[in-house]
């Protein structure tokens, strides 16, 4: 990392760099009360939008990292901001949980099943072949088409499984048309969320597992970037790619003496 960078606010992504499978990463407390402690601004990033930000926050109190839910942006939260700059007071048929309809609602936007605007797409684990069809109709009658975020598959207790861009694919499949993703690495989310906290690229540091989501949003937004190697990314992986991380540790806990 260019040692002359001033570093004055974080971004952290969420699964593999502050938690696994709900139980803690060791030192991802200790970081976070570090930033507290010092009044830092920081947002945990998370491309999850199945979930509100209160629910967030208490799943990581659950496992001991106080995060406060105004310290969490998730790819839910950047879609409604998106949203609400595109087309205010708009309306759109939602495929997702409650992290995105409460995002949406409190943007102002109106839930219908008749000629909206917007089809949005999340995570869920609900899914059910009438409101995939649903979906694709309304698609292909002219409603725009948007998803949270492109990841294939998420995590869970017993391995990947299918998430968002998976369906979308489907999605895509049945109607030729392919959705704008707001979430990681889109530019997009990270710029929301500096926004959100009034932080600076040039004095901000992302901290994430993934090369294809975390440090190419964070290298394509021009921040300093942290790849930590308690997720899904190897250090041989993170070499074979072709961008750079500006650091490379082995995990969060690194990061503590940093922070002055």
């Amino acid at each position: 990392m260019n040692s002359e960078r001033s570093v004055r606010a974080y971004l952290i992504d969420m699964d593999g760099v502050l938690v696994r499978e709900e139980h803690a990463i060791p030192g991802a407390d200790a970081f976070i009360a570090r930033l507290r402690e010092r009044g830092m601004p920081f947002l945990v990033l998370t491309n999850n939008s199945i979930y509100t930000a209160r629910d967030l926050s208490a799943r990581l109190r659950t496992s001991g990292i106080d995060v406060d839910e105004e310290n969490i942006w998730t790819s839910a939260l950047a879609t409604a901001r998106f949203l609400e700059d595109q087309r205010p007071g708009g309306t759109a048929f939602v495929i997702g949980e409650a992290g995105l309809t409460t995002a949406l609602h409190n943007a102002g936007y109106t839930m219908t099943e008749t000629d909206p605007e917007y089809v949005v797409l999340g995570e869920t684990r609900t899914l059910s072949f009438e409101r995939i069809t649903l979906a694709t109709r309304l698609i292909q009658r002219g409603a725009r088409f948007l998803a949270t975020n492109p990841d294939a598959t998420g995590p869970s207790l017993h391995g990947p499984i299918p998430a968002t861009g998976s369906v979308a694919a489907l999605i895509t499949a049945a109607t030729g048309v392919r959705p704008y993703y707001v979430g990681k690495p889109n530019p997009l989310m990270v710029r929301s969320a500096l926004n959100a906290i009034g932080a600076h690229s040039e004095t901000t540091i992302m901290v994430g597992d993934r090369m294809d989501t975390d440090v190419i949003a964070g290298i394509e937004s021009g921040l300093g970037t942290v790849l930590v190697l308690t997720g899904l990314t190897t250090r041989e992986a993170a070499e074979r790619a072709p961008y750079r991380a500006s650091r490379v540790v082995d995990s969060i806990a690194a990061l503590v003496p940093d922070i002055p």
